[in-house]
C-alpha cells in the first residue's frame, strides 16, 4: 500500500469486518448492504461496535478460518487457515473488491485502494504460527498506533481471555488454531508476556524474514 489511510472512521474498520464475515463463502447471497449492521447503526455517533460479528456463525462452506486479524489506519493483516483450493485468493479477491467499491462511493473517489497483490506465507510449524499470530495480534502496537489489549480492532483479544474486539475469531474451526498457539503456554498471561518480550524485537529488525514474518 502506499501509505493513504483505508480506514477512515470507525464504520469503515466495521464494513471491513462485516465484509470478512460475509464474503468467507462460497456463494453470499442477499445485499450485503441491506444486511449490514452498519445501517442500522451509522446516525448513532457513540455507538461502540463490539461482539456483533461473530465468526462462530455457521457460513455456508467458508473458504477460510480467520485465527487472527488487525486492521491498521493504512494496511491490515491475516493470520488464516485455507479451507478449499484457492480459498485465501478468492476470499481476498472479494473482501478487497467489496470494500473499494464501499470507500470509493463514501468518499467521492475512483480507482483501486489497496496498491499490489497481497502477500501470503505459509508457515509449517507450531512456533511460526505462534511468532505470526503474536506479530498480528500486536501490530497496532508494534506501529504505536495503540496497546495491544486497547485496540478495539484486532483479535488480540481471544488470546488474552479477555474479547474486547468487535468480530470474533471463536468458530469452532478457528478455536482449535489458536488453541494450538496457546497450548504451547502454560496460561494466556504468559502468551501476552512473550508478545511483550517480542514486540520490541519485531521493531528494531527491520528484515522480518528473519522471523518469518514477510
Amino acid at each position: 500500500m502506499d501509505g493513504r489511510r483505508v480506514f477512515v472512521d470507525k464504520w469503515d474498520y466495521v464494513r471491513f469486518l462485516e465484509s470478512m464475515r460475509y464474503f468467507n463463502q462460497i456463494n453470499p447471497f442477499g445485499s450485503f448492504y441491506e444486511q449490514s449492521f452498519i445501517t442500522q447503526n451509522r446516525d448513532n455517533l457513540n455507538y461502540v461496535p463490539r461482539s456483533n460479528y461473530s465468526c462462530s456463525e455457521e457460513l455456508d462452506k467458508p473458504l477460510i478460518e480467520i485465527i487472527a486479524y488487525c486492521l491498521n489506519s493504512n494496511h491490515y493483516h491475516l493470520l488464516v487457515k485455507q479451507n478449499i483450493e484457492n480459498g485465501i485468493s478468492k476470499f481476498t479477491q472479494k473482501v478487497m473488491a467489496g470494500y473499494t467499491r464501499y470507500f470509493n462511493n463514501k468518499y467521492n473517489r475512483y480507482g483501486s485502494l489497496f496498491q499490489g497483490k497481497f502477500k501470503a506465507k505459509e508457515i509449517k510449524s507450531t512456533y511460526g504460527l505462534i511468532k505470526l499470530s503474536i506479530y498480528v495480534n500486536c501490530n497496532a502496537e508494534i506501529h504505536d498506533i495503540a496497546k495491544k489489549e486497547n485496540w478495539l480492532w484486532s483479535s488480540c483479544g481471544e488470546y488474552s481471555s479477555v474479547p474486547s474486539s468487535n468480530y470474533s475469531c471463536s468458530k469452532e474451526q478457528a478455536k482449535e488454531q489458536i488453541k494450538e498457539v496457546l497450548s504451547e503456554f502454560n496460561n494466556a498471561q504468559e502468551y501476552i508476556n512473550f508478545c511483550n518480550e517480542l514486540i520490541p524485537e519485531i521493531r528494531i529488525i527491520k528484515n522480518l524474514e528473519k522471523y518469518g514474518l514477510e
